[in-house]
């Protein structure tokens, strides 16, 4: 009798040692789980913070920058079109003048009245002339001088001089507009551009924030599956070192019932209030601990 007593005592003491054992082993799991879980939950926080500076980057940096350049070509544009409608109106209208005008033969006479000013000047340049002969060819020069200054002054003040003129000035000014579109228009899409590369960046952050939270669940499933082996083996080591269940009475059940029932529903309230301030904290962007961060995740998993 008494050696199957001391057999059964060693089995005890070797079945005891082995939870230890393999209890010590569940525990050291479970931990390296949880700090892989806060790790995982790190990781979530900074990419979540790094998508919100992108977000807040592309809307307040380059999206109101592309949308006040949009702005201004649009308004350009308006521009553009304005004085495209005058510039046509002034091309018609000094085709008109040019059918009613009858200078283009006194601007045939002009050019020659100019080449024999130079003939003229080349001859006192380059011939032997007395004072007589030179004096009369100046008078020459100057006669002719005098004319072609007067028609060029009848020509300052005829209509189809005046249209030229506008026309040149309507041409130069939508060449600048043309410029400034030019300029604005790319200025526009070097933010726009920019915006998109933020918004790939932030779908690829998204991503890779969605593959983390993946992972974080089935760390989080086995680290609880480890939890629960753990507290089996830690029941099963109390019964082994008492040599029987864990004492449970049996008188009041209905008042043991009430007690875990009020225990149950205090644990209920702590967790739903901490489960509203972790949302808040998340919400406002500021660090989770473990805990909080195990309530939102089981909250998304219900």
């Amino acid at each position: 009798m008494s050696r199957n007593n001391s057999k059964n005592s060693q089995n005890s003491q070797t079945s005891f040692r082995g939870l230890q054992i393999l209890s010590d082993d569940l525990r050291k799991s479970r931990d390296d789980l949880n700090l892989k879980t806060k790790k995982f939950i790190n990781g979530l926080q900074e990419i979540e913070t790094e998508i919100n500076v992108n977000l807040k980057s592309a809307k307040e940096k380059y999206k109101k920058r592309r949308d006040y350049w949009n702005n201004k070509v649009k308004q350009l544009k308006e521009k553009k079109v304005e004085y495209k409608t005058l510039f046509d109106k002034l091309l018609e209208e000094k085709k008109s003048n040019q059918k009613k005008s009858k200078n283009s033969d006194r601007l045939v006479s002009i050019k020659q009245v100019e080449r024999k000013i130079d003939n003229l000047e080349r001859r006192i340049e380059t011939e032997n002339l007395d004072i007589a002969e030179e004096n009369s060819i100046i008078d020459i020069i100057r006669d002719l001088a005098k004319s072609k200054q007067d028609f060029l002054s009848e020509q300052e003040n005829s209509d189809l001089f005046k249209v030229e003129r506008k026309v040149e000035i309507v041409k130069i000014n939508l060449n600048k507009i043309y410029e400034q579109l030019n300029k604005w228009s790319n200025k526009s899409q070097e933010n726009h551009t920019k915006m998109l590369e933020i918004f790939q960046n932030v779908d690829e952050l998204r991503e890779q924030k969605k593959k983390m939270e993946e992972e974080l669940i089935e760390n989080k499933k086995s680290a609880d599956r480890y939890h629960e082996q753990y507290l089996q083996a830690m029941n099963q080591r109390k019964k082994i070192s008492k040599g029987k269940r864990p004492y449970r009475s049996i008188k009041n059940p209905g008042t043991r019932s009430d007690h875990f029932k009020k225990r149950n529903e205090m644990i209920e309230k702590m967790k739903k209030d901490k489960l509203a301030e972790a949302l808040e904290k998340q919400k406002a962007g500021k660090k989770l601990n473990l805990f909080e961060a195990r309530l939102i995740l089981e909250k998304s998993e219900r």
